[in-house]
């Protein structure tokens, strides 16, 4: 099965430069700037991880968090907001926003072509690949999607089993910046650990 994913990913790859080679395009031209969506809550170590990387890689890196109505977060999407504006300030070129609806139309109206995903295990990289997939059929082939693997150190992590930690008072400070967890157990109604 790994084989089967390696060889579509490799089939994309080459596609792609095909096609750029193709209309004339440099590679690098759809790469000035990209699209980090997620619902953020929290934001973990394990997210700014991919926010620092994407951010050498691409001249202005905008992560947007998601106002998903079918859940029920922890933070509201403008604690959220704040809470990773505040997280990322010494990083200059990224912005913090939300958006709700389509990523595609999302991408669409700010003109960005590049969706960037972190990958903490192979789990994760089949159902990213099918909403790579799905957006990349949904734009028309306008929205392409970049897999930032995790640093080891941060392979575990996930917001929910931060929050889930947070709720029986576990110490979430290897997961979260100090202030974020101050916010999550104020949430929960506890002391910080």
């Amino acid at each position: 099965m790994r084989t089967d994913i390696q060889r579509q990913a490799k089939g994309k790859i080459s596609a792609l430069r095909d096609l750029y080679a193709c209309s004339g395009t440099q590679i690098g031209a759809f790469m000035k700037s990209a699209i980090y969506p997620g619902s953020f809550d929290p934001v973990t170590f394990g997210h700014l991880d991919v926010i620092r990387r994407a951010a050498k890689i691409f001249d202005g890196l905008t992560v947007s968090v998601l106002n998903n109505k079918l859940k029920t977060p922890l933070f509201s999407v403008e604690e959220r907001v704040k809470i990773l504006k505040e997280a990322v300030k010494d990083i200059p070129n990224v912005e913090v926003e939300s958006f709700s609806g389509l990523l595609v139309d999302y991408a669409r109206s700010r003109d960005v072509h590049v969706v960037i995903r972190g990958l903490r295990a192979i789990t994760d990289f089949e159902y990213e690949l099918q909403n790579a997939q799905t957006n990349a059929k949904l734009s028309n082939g306008g929205l392409d999607t970049i897999f930032l693997t995790t640093s080891l150190e941060y392979a575990y992590l996930s917001s929910s089993s931060v929050k889930e930690i947070a709720s029986f008072h576990g110490d979430i400070s290897m997961c979260v910046p100090e202030f974020v967890a101050e916010l999550v157990y104020q949430k929960y109604g506890l002391e910080k650990k």
